[in-house]
């Protein structure tokens, strides 16, 4: 049983950063690496490839909002076709650093509002999806079950890898309960072991009103700037190789 762990990584700047990421990247993996707009810059990105490289970690794409005040959380009215552009601009640039160093972005996963809002309309997901492969039809797509992302994804004959928040809650329908409501965030070492543990067992996690859905995913996120995100990723780690599951990054998971 192959099974992905991945975090989003590198959403500093500067001297700024979020968590350890030179530890992270020792525990995951797959790392979604910011591109310069919620988070990140040229030198981090490089330093995020460079990391990858070195540890065996599978290298994608995480594009936001250019919002960094608000971390790309805060939805932005733009067009769909200037998201189209901000979109293929940190995607291209991380390319670019890529193959710098002899790598290649193998995944791509929307950031916070942008993925909100491309979720909420089939056009945009389709646009996004289009654009996405004519610049790399290889490329995997990150997406929530049951997703407008994924369904795009397929309908663009993109790869799909299927998530599950480690450290989010979900509502009764599968969806995220919106950060901000109490609960939503799951921070808590035991919460987050026993979230695993069901999810590896029975494919399953239980909704934020005790209500037990299906999760048919095959790749766990742990946010890097959840409070303790080293120590939570470490812990969905050891519940993976507990289970007898293989850490794969997502290019060996969908094959």
């Amino acid at each position: 049983m192959k099974i992905d762990l991945n975090s989003d990584m590198g959403e500093g700047f500067g001297p700024y950063s979020l968590c350890d990421d030179e530890a992270m990247m020792k525990v995951v993996s797959s790392a979604n690496i910011a591109c310069g707009f919620h988070g990140g810059d040229p030198d981090t990105m490089a330093r995020m490839v460079r990391l990858a490289k070195e540890n065996g970690v599978g290298i994608g794409a995480h594009p936001g909002l250019p919002d960094r005040a608000g971390f790309g959380r805060r939805e932005i009215p733009y067009s769909a076709d200037e998201l189209r552009q901000q979109m293929l601009y940190q995607l291209g640039a991380l390319k670019a650093i890529a193959v710098s160093e002899g790598q290649r972005v193998s995944h791509f996963s929307f950031h916070a509002a942008m993925g909100n809002m491309v979720n909420r309309d089939p056009k945009l997901a389709d646009l996004m999806m289009d654009a996405i492969r004519a610049v790399d039809p290889e490329l995997i797509i990150f997406a929530m079950p049951g997703s407008e992302i994924e369904a795009a994804a397929r309908r663009a004959s993109l790869k799909t890898l299927l998530l599950f928040l480690a450290d989010r809650a979900y509502d009764a329908q599968g969806r995220l309960v919106a950060r901000g409501l109490p609960g939503a965030l799951v921070k808590d070492k035991g919460a987050v072991r026993a979230r695993v543990r069901q999810f590896l067992v029975d494919r399953t996690v239980t909704a934020i009103d005790g209500v037990t859905i299906d999760m048919p995913a095959k790749s766990v996120l742990v946010h890097s700037d959840t409070p303790g995100s080293l120590e939570l990723g470490r812990i969905v780690r050891s519940e993976i190789e507990a289970a007898g599951g293989t850490l794969a990054p997502a290019s060996e998971v969908v094959g």
